[in-house]
């Protein structure tokens, strides 16, 4: 017979997997940050988010795991949003996150198209071009996005063609005084993220600062396996946000329904429908007699 679910179901079924429904404990911290990572925007949202979750939390006890532990991490993630997680989902949350394609880049990253269509380049390629100088930049040190862009802009000039460079060197339409390479490079470091090639490091006079990935421990997480990266990427979104559909898990990750073909057909032979107040929707076959027996908390 069809799973069916109300709303109540769905509330308290969402509520529990994102660890809402009662705290789980200021010594399950990890676990609150990884059911699907909690947004850190604005700056700050993330503690406000896990003390909800876990029920007490210190800003000394966030700012340790940050900077001191690392044992979480912060990185620009779904939506190039920034999120923090546990290191050891990493992979999850940058590999599980990288569009897979060239057309998915480009819904992930729109603001840019128009840029990288003039200087008659790719997202890959300019990406690629960005990750070649990014490494002696930020060797042994951190810097925010603008010194990033001042940085490196001007050496990806010298390695582009006459006509490329006059385009990358002019004014563009994103603040004052800022060249169109420099806001690529902005743009671009969202998927440096993604391919594990940088993190977010500790805030310093409330500067969000970049540093490089192998500078904590961490490594090219690109060099993970991406279908066990999506897969479990989905895995999680289905338990905190199911039953759900192929575009409200896209519009979450930041890309078209169509590009989220490369997430859904991992786990597709997982999943059950169900029909909701909504309409029909997905979740993870193992999860049905959780949504039958959740109730909306008090």
């Amino acid at each position: 017979m069809r799973a069916r679910a109300s709303t109540s179901q769905l509330v308290g079924f969402r509520l529990a997997g994102h660890g809402l429904a009662a705290p789980l404990g200021s010594d399950r911290l990890l676990d609150a940050a990884a059911r699907c990572g909690v947004q850190n925007s604005p700056p700050g949202g993330a503690i406000l988010s896990l003390h909800a979750r876990t029920g007490s939390l210190t800003r000394d006890a966030f700012t340790a795991a940050i900077a001191d532990e690392r044992t979480l991490l912060q990185t620009w993630s779904m939506r190039g949003a920034p999120y923090v997680f546990p290191a050891s989902d990493a992979a999850r949350f940058t590999t599980g996150v990288l569009p897979p394609t060239e057309a998915a880049a480009r819904r992930f990253l729109p603001g840019v198209v128009p840029a990288l269509d003039a200087l008659g380049l790719t997202v890959a390629e300019a990406t690629d071009l960005v990750e070649a100088e990014i490494a002696d930049v930020l060797a042994g040190r951190a810097l925010d996005i603008h010194d990033l862009g001042t940085e490196i802009a001007p050496r990806i000039a010298r390695r582009l063609a006459t006509a490329q460079r006059a385009q990358w060197n002019e004014e563009g339409p994103h603040a004052p005084g800022q060249s169109v390479g420099e806001a690529v490079v902005h743009f671009l470091v969202r998927i440096l993220c993604l391919r594990g090639v940088v993190w977010i490091a500790p805030r310093e006079e409330n500067r969000a600062r970049f540093e490089l990935a192998t500078a904590v421990g961490g490594g090219r997480e690109s060099a993970a396996d991406p279908h066990r990266a999506r897969a479990e990427l989905l895995r999680g979104y289905f338990r905190a946000f199911g039953p759900a559909t192929r575009a409200s898990f896209a519009a979450w990750v930041g890309v078209g329904a169509g590009d989220a073909v490369a997430w859904w057909d991992l786990v597709a032979d997982e999943l059950a429908a169900v029909d909701t107040p909504a309409g029909e929707a997905w979740l993870l076959a193992s999860d049905l007699p959780a949504l039958a027996a959740a109730e909306r908390p008090g």
